[in-house]
């Protein structure tokens, strides 16, 4: 008898046996370094394709408790990684503003609100604007916008970081409350809501106490990415039971407040999620012209070409900020044309006062057009036209001499042709 009972409680330990869990992975990730050379990091768990971003420390020293909240929460989900969903992909940044933390002040390095500086006009509501004067703490206006959208680097992290979101959780202090984007986006009002009845902070539809322009949860919003702003209630507390509970609640709905990155159709061409955000952010058609062919696969990941460029991604460098950007058609456009010279091996040149270096700079630098690889020289185009040219590992810039536009040559025409070039007229016959 008691080798039958031992034979059933080993078959029924069998079917029924508990499986364990398997903990998504965790991992670290310099995604850049601020304008003084600090590191600024990324801490991510999980692999799902819902991507929601916690962001700390935005306004330096002033909002350091939410700085110590991140880390108290990247603490727990290390110990508790299985409270992430299959789903979701959780990333938290605990200082975006590192150099303001170490200063002791709300700016920048540069003396910059980073919470004023992103370009805000990819919605419909013209009063987000980033504007040079702005309201800041306590609604004392100054001229701390930067000088131009997205001109700080670490502006630019953020936006490269979260070209790939769903969500955003930009933790600020002190109100006690929670507001999502400014203009009407219900995936953002809906994980405003949720996220305040969980933590028990006052949900308010919009900030009321001064007007905030080119705020980095409109700029995410403007994209079609969830944000909100979860103000603490105290200037040195870290509330995280509060907090914790507010980011539990967000997980639990993450099918409903996560929406992924949409697709693009441009002149009924589609365009993959993360090509058509980077194609918006960066300058839309104005700059890089229109798609002339659906995306293709490479082994990395894909790429598109539009008009003056080529956009890739690499699925090797997800979760950093060279996930989505140009292909290097500038570095291989001159090897194969040889124009001015240029030498594309050449170590980086001093180009600071030429013609193109404000253009370069306001553009997105490095970051999207690549290092200058020729000085300004005259090149001739295929329409028998010369026009002043200067080559980038990403682009080349071609200033129009009637009205000093500067405008991208059409690299992407050119890859194109430089494709269809290679492919033979006649199929071989094998015989």
């Amino acid at each position: 008898m008691i080798h039958v009972v031992l034979m059933l409680l080993l078959v029924f330990s069998h079917l029924y046996r508990v499986v364990p869990v398997q903990a998504p992975p965790v991992r670290t990730i310099e995604i850049g370094r601020s304008a003084e050379g600090r590191p600024i990091e990324a801490v991510v768990f999980g692999d799902g394709s819902r991507k929601l971003v916690v962001v700390g420390a935005t306004h330096g020293a002033p909002e350091a408790n939410t700085y110590r909240l991140a880390l108290a929460l990247i603490e727990h989900f290390r110990a508790h990684p299985t409270e992430i969903p299959p789903d979701v992909r959780l990333a938290i940044i605990p200082v975006l503003n590192p150099d303001g933390l170490a200063r002791g002040w709300r700016f920048d390095a540069a003396g910059v609100d980073l919470n004023r500086n992103m370009d805000t006009s990819h919605d419909t509501c013209p009063e987000n604007d980033w504007r040079p004067r702005v309201q800041g703490a306590r609604g004392i206006v100054s001229d701390t916008g930067g000088p131009y959208p997205d001109s700080q680097i670490e502006s630019r992290i953020i936006r490269a970081f979260l070209l790939d979101a769903a969500g955003a959780i930009f933790l600020h202090s002190n109100a006690g409350l929670v507001f999502p984007a400014s203009c009407e986006h219900s995936p953002s009002i809906a994980m405003a809501q949720i996220y305040a009845a969980a933590a028990g902070y006052q949900y308010t539809r919009f900030w009321d106490r001064y007007t905030i322009t080119g705020g980095m949860h409109d700029w995410a919003a403007g994209l079609g990415i969830a944000a909100i702003t979860p103000e603490l209630l105290t200037g040195d507390q870290i509330e995280f039971t509060e907090n914790l509970a507010g980011l539990r609640a967000v997980l639990r709905h993450s099918a409903e407040v996560l929406p992924l990155p949409g697709a693009g159709m441009i002149n009924e061409i589609p365009v993959p999620p993360v090509i058509y955000r980077f194609w918006r952010a960066m300058g839309g058609e104005d700059r890089f012209g229109v798609p002339l062919a659906p995306a293709t696969e490479t082994t990395t990941g894909m790429r598109q070409r539009f008009t003056r460029v080529v956009i890739e991604v690499d699925e090797t460098q997800r979760d950093t900020i060279t996930y989505v950007r140009l292909a290097a058609v500038g570095k291989e456009a001159m090897i194969a044309l040889a124009y001015g010279g240029a030498d594309a091996t050449a170590p980086p040149i001093d180009w600071s006062s030429g013609p193109f270096a404000e253009f370069w700079q306001r553009g997105g630098g490095q970051f999207v057009f690549g290092d200058p690889l020729s000085t300004p020289f005259t090149g001739r185009l295929s329409d028998g036209t010369s026009r002043l040219t200067q080559y980038f590992t990403r682009a080349v810039f071609l200033l129009e001499p009637a009205n000093g536009r500067i405008e991208l040559a059409p690299l992407g025409l050119w890859d194109a042709a430089r494709n269809q070039l290679a492919v033979p007229v006649v199929q071989h016959t094998i015989r």
